[in-house]
């Protein structure tokens, strides 16, 4: 999880993704920061989301983000 902190924190620095729970629905972040974050939990974890996994609830908070790169890794994350 401290990766996956970093890397928002290098996409967003502003943002304080350990409070924020409506990352999506309140419009912290927007199409192009969820594509970078796609991109890089891609590079970094060695996995492929499918379109149908980049949706609001997968990306609404770090720990959400965090389930979904743990369901990848078979609940090893």
């Amino acid at each position: 999880m401290e990766e996956l902190m970093e890397i928002l924190d290098d996409i967003r620095p502003d943002v304080d993704f350990t409070a924020e729970k409506a990352l999506v629905d309140d419009k912290i972040l927007n199409s192009f920061d969820i594509l970078a974050i796609v991109s890089e939990i891609s590079e970094t974890y060695g996995i492929r989301l499918s379109a149908g996994e980049i949706k609001p609830e997968n990306f609404n908070s770090a720990d959400a983000m965090w389930a979904l790169i743990s369901r990848h890794q078979g609940g090893k994350g």
